[in-house]
């Protein structure tokens, strides 16, 4: 134990010595073969803590200070604390503090300004007081300043009580002193490592590294960029990055220790204490360049003088006010840059000050206990922790993104998946987390973004087995006086998922908000009048939570319900319109009625050899009510009568003619297999207009077609901007290399890429946007206007009739509840083949059953079969090689027995999916007759 400086009230311990100053390190023999942990320095007095626990104390003892009334120039113990396991100990101007391993605090010395936290104040206590408003509270950290005293919880709470003339309890008060300790309410959430007190102002230092300072302010001892006081916690930005490890204050300047060892000091400057080789003052954390070069280990401040230890060349580095002999540099001269202690140095334990008593971060149970397997009696003890203490704590403006590192843990708690604990713990997150502002939510997005599949996956499927779980309870029956509460945790909770379906789009596919169970829990068709009466009229239902607001939890079996759903109602909306006044219409939903068509059916009466002037001619001559109604199509000199097949060859037929070459108004490309409106053709616009037309038929008829676009066509039925990733999927040479033009770093760009805002065609030139070249800030606006023009500008005309015409059937609230991707799948179906599950699907007639000799060799050769091949089948069968939304069941393939011998081929009923299968006895014969069939299948016959 070594000591130095002021010596004249024996605040150095080194007994009855002549000197009123000690000018350089010496040994205090007192503490000779005993082991100090902490040690505490007043403005006249010290303490000293042994590692056994006990307390010794010297200097001046005029306002109780010391806790003792013996002799005040050697330590001394402080008895009354004999029985306490003291772990740490904090010096004011004239009061100290105690902290025991149970996390109690002790006070004794001066109280005039309430700093002894005792309630009732006294100009001084003399004996070590326990500080009871704080025995409910764990406390990790006690620190004092000049007249205010702070204590760190185990829960990550600050306390802070005493003097506040300059706003140093940042408690958002002015001037008023506090007598018992008051959470500082603006930190709560944030986890904190460690507590600093200066002679007016405070500081804390959470454990990722973040810095917020208050009180005092007249130096820029704060950090802040000026010198206005503070009364609530302020965020030192710029040391955010720095990664902070230890702060320490001294009465009007402070200093910050970095993980690399760096040093910053800020404020008052007049003695030199910042070590800059300045006297200056500084308002802007600046670091300390004599000190670089050094690995800092650890860093104390005094009144106005600093210390820091350098452990690799065994020295201790000290700066400011040395008219005491604290400088210890065996001179009363001050020092405006580090200088050397005299002596060598030695760490007996780690340096670096994190482990700042074994303090581990808790919010009333440590992080590591959430992720544990937990029984019993502390399972409970746990879950009313997080209830009643935790999530209540919760801000909806967290003062750090520290405060947010909670909301990733928390979910992973085993408690929270319980749905015993649904409604007190699960909703009340999510209820924390749609609380939040947009800059934390936007923080939290990021975060989650980065995660794997399968953990955001987890936090996914939690909430919708909540929603599960509520509208299980809905269906059950909820008490008329608990509505309203069930509506705000059906909400929230939708809210909830709604946040992560936000973010979830480079993390996981949209099919996995998908609630597969809405079917059975809810009326989804009621859901959606209820949504569109909402939409349509402004209606207001605070009891009632629709789903169609959270379109993303509907799977394609409920979204093909609500487009049946919507067809109905707009059939109705427009029939009322045209039979009565607008403001009718509210009635009319309100009883429940609607107009019924006189026409059930849209009938298309075409001729094979003119399919497409046919439809036109239908078409052009249909009321817009009429699209709405389910599609009938009559081929002029064929039996058949549609029952479905007849229309999926329609427009398997139609759509074939329309995209032929011969029209020119799409254009092929090769190796994306993809096709785009081409910006000049000669054919009549109407042809665009009837392609929308057929494809939102399509839709409405729940009939796949053969139209090869890229995803971005969907994105504007959708009123959403395609980008890059569009042009890359239609024309994949052209985006790699706007790619490569976007990435690429070199300074040569113009020399490499040779590119001008100029789009050259086989028939015209399109300037985008004056000629001028590309260079390094503009590559990103190029890339930007080249995409424009491909999807926009050089096919507006073509794709706004297309559009008027998809919208002409589709146009309506229906379409907000539908990806791109969704609404690309009603209209081509998609390749997701799960031939198993055709075969699972599959019913049977007559003599067959799944186990029949001819079904089984039939099944054998089927997967056996390439794929070209079972894609051929699908349309042979079906009309389409493609799969409807709702997945190979959805197909409902049916397989009977024919009376004919074995010199008969399968024939296909499109109509019905049906197959009529002669009773083949060798794998030889069925594969023979089945491919000669599947090659050759064009025709309405009815067969």
């Amino acid at each position: 134990m070594l000591c130095w400086g002021n010596a004249s009230y024996g605040q150095l311990g080194l007994g009855g010595i002549d000197e009123e100053i000690v000018l350089e390190p010496r040994k205090c023999e007192f503490f000779e073969g005993k082991r100090v942990r902490d040690v505490g320095c007043g403005r006249r007095h010290s303490v000293f803590l042994l590692e056994d626990g006990t307390v010794y104390t010297c200097g001046c003892s005029d306002l109780g200070q010391l806790g003792h009334d013996k002799a005040r120039k050697k330590p001394e113990q402080v008895v009354s604390l004999d029985a306490q396991n003291i772990v740490a100990v904090s010096c004011g101007e004239a009061h100290t503090l105690a902290l025991n391993d149970k996390g109690q605090v002790f006070a004794w010395g001066l109280g005039s300004d309430g700093q002894l936290g005792l309630s009732n104040i006294e100009d001084c206590i003399r004996i070590p007081r326990t500080v009871k408003s704080l025995s409910e509270v764990h406390i990790a950290q006690v620190a004092c300043g000049y007249w205010h005293s702070l204590a760190l919880a185990r829960g990550g709470q600050i306390f802070s009580w005493g003097q506040n003339k300059y706003g140093q309890l940042g408690l958002g008060m002015q001037g008023a002193g506090v007598s018992s300790p008051q959470v500082v309410q603006s930190l709560q959430g944030v986890p904190f490592a460690q507590i600093s007190a200066g002679g007016s102002h405070s500081f804390g230092l959470t454990l990722s590294g973040a810095v917020f300072g208050w009180g005092s302010n007249r130096f820029g001892q704060l950090g802040l960029s000026d010198n206005d006081d503070r009364h609530f916690p302020a965020l030192l930005k710029t040391l955010r990055s720095q990664r902070v490890v230890y702060i320490c204050c001294g009465e009007d300047h402070t200093a910050a220790l970095t993980k690399e060892g760096g040093v910053f000091t800020f404020g008052a400057g007049g003695y030199g204490q910042l070590g800059h080789n300045t006297t200056n003052h500084e308002v802007n954390p600046r670091k300390v360049f004599e000190l670089m070069g050094n690995v800092v280990a650890q860093i104390a401040c005094g009144r106005q003088h600093t210390l820091a230890f350098i452990p690799s060349s065994g020295k201790i580095d000290s700066f400011g006010l040395g008219g005491n002999g604290q400088l210890g540099t065996r001179s009363t001269y001050n020092r405006i840059s580090p200088a050397p202690v005299k002596g060598c140095w030695q760490a007996h334990t780690d340096p670096v000050p994190m482990d700042v008593g074994g303090l581990t971060f808790e919010i009333d149970l440590c992080p590591s206990l959430l992720l544990l397997p937990m029984h019993g009696l502390i399972l409970i003890q746990v879950a009313a922790s997080i209830e009643k203490h935790l999530l209540p704590r919760l801000s909806s403006s967290p003062p750090d993104i520290e405060a947010l590192r909670l909301y990733l843990t928390l979910p992973e708690c085993p408690l929270l998946s319980n749905p015993n604990n649904y409604t007190t713990l699960t909703i009340p997150f999510a209820k924390a987390v749609v609380s939040l502002k947009d800059a934390p939510i936007k923080v939290l997005g990021n975060w989650w973004s980065k995660f794997e599949p399968a953990v955001f996956q987890r936090l996914v499927e939690l909430y919708k087995e909540v929603v599960v779980y509520l509208l299980r309870m809905q269906k059950l029956g909820i008490p008329l006086s608990d509505q309203r509460i069930f509506t705000c945790f059906l909400h929230t909770s939708l809210k909830f998922l709604e946040i992560l379906h936000s973010v979830s789009t480079t993390i996981i596919q949209y099919d996995k908000f998908y609630i597969h169970e809405l079917d059975e829990l809810i009326d989804i068709r009621n859901d959606y009048v209820t949504w569109f009466q909402q939409q349509m009229f402004s209606v207001v239902m605070d009891s009632q939570v629709t789903m169609c607001k959270y379109p993303f939890v509907f799977d394609a079996q409920a979204k093909t319900a609500l487009l049946q759903t919507d067809a109905v109602i707009q059939m109705q909306v427009r029939m009322a319109v045209d039979h009565a006044q607008r403001q009718n219409l509210h009635s009319l939903f309100l009883s429940g009625g609607g107009v019924e068509s006189v026409n059930p059916c849209l009938i298309l009466i075409v001729r094979r050899e003119n399919v497409v002037g046919d439809s036109m001619e239908v078409l052009r001559k249909s009321k817009n009510v009429d699209y709405k109604k389910p599609l009938k199509v009559i081929v002029v000199g064929e039996e058949a009568v549609d029952a479905g097949g007849v229309r999926k060859e329609f427009f398997l037929l139609i759509m074939k003619e329309l995209l032929d070459p011969k029209y020119g108004m799409f254009r092929y490309y090769e190796e994306s297999r993809l096709i785009w409106f081409t910006h000049k053709t000669f054919e009549d616009i109407d042809l665009f207009h009837l392609i929308g037309v057929v494809c939102g038929l399509a839709i409405y008829n729940l009939t796949i077609v053969e139209l090869n676009f890229p995803l971005a066509l969907y994105k504007k039925l959708l009123k959403k901007t395609p980008t890059l990733e569009d042009l890359k999927e239609l024309m994949p040479d052209v985006g790699r290399s706007l790619q490569q033009l976007l990435d690429y770093t070199e300074d040569d760009l113009e020399e490499t890429f040779c590119l001008n805002f100029t789009v050259r065609t086989r028939y015209f030139i399109c300037d985008l946007n004056g000629f001028c070249h590309v260079f390094n800030l503009s590559r990103q606006e190029f890339v930007n206007a080249y995409v424009v023009y491909k999807f926009n500008t050089s096919v507006a005309p073509q794709f706004s009739a297309f559009y008027a015409g998809f919208h002409k059937v589709c146009g309506g609230k229906v379409l907000e509840l539908f990806q791109p991707s969704e609404l690309q799948a009603m209209v081509i179906g998609n390749t997701n083949y799960d031939w198993k599950e055709l075969e699972k699907s599959t019913e049977y007639k007559g003599e067959y059953w799944a186990d029949h000799p001819t079904i089984k060799i039939f099944w054998e050769v089927f997967h056996e079969l390439p794929l070209e091949k079972k894609k051929q089948f699908l349309l042979f069968l079906t009309g389409s090689d493609r799969i409807p939304i709702l997945g190979m069941k959805s197909l409902a393939l049916v397989i009977q027995p024919t009376g004919g011998g074995e010199q008969y081929f399968p024939v296909a009923h499109t109509c019905f999916n049906l197959l009529d299968l002669p009773k083949y006895t060798n794998k030889e014969t069925l594969k023979e007759k089945l491919l000669h069939a599947i090659e050759h299948n064009q025709g309405f016959n009815l067969v």
